[in-house]
């Protein structure tokens, strides 16, 4: 197999289609060469298509946008990381007790 095989990025990918088959749609529903009955069916179905290509970026844009970096529940969640560095909690209740608190 080859060593540099990297997995493939559906959202990319989608991305890149979607104008295609918007294009088609939108070419379908002001082509003349088809009948009005077939025509709107094949078109908006195209369409259809092209919106349910764009949905994985816009699902991946807004999760960005309400969960990202630059948002306060991304910079806790960055924090919680850090603050929980992999490492299970430790007990320290016994401080208390030490120090003749509670």
């Amino acid at each position: 197999m080859n060593d540099s095989y990297e997995e493939k990025d559906w959202v990319d990918t989608t991305s890149a289609f979607a104008p295609a088959i918007l294009g088609a749609a939108a070419g379908v529903l002001m082509a003349e060469v088809l009948s009005d009955s077939a025509r709107r069916p094949v078109g908006l179905s195209l369409a259809c298509l092209g919106l349910a290509a764009l949905a994985p970026a816009l699902v991946e844009t807004v999760v960005h946008k309400v969960s990202g970096p630059g948002t306060r529940r991304g910079s806790q969640r960055t924090l919680q990381g850090i603050r929980d560095g992999g490492l299970p909690a430790r007990d320290i209740s016994y401080i208390d007790e030490e120090l003749g608190v509670g």
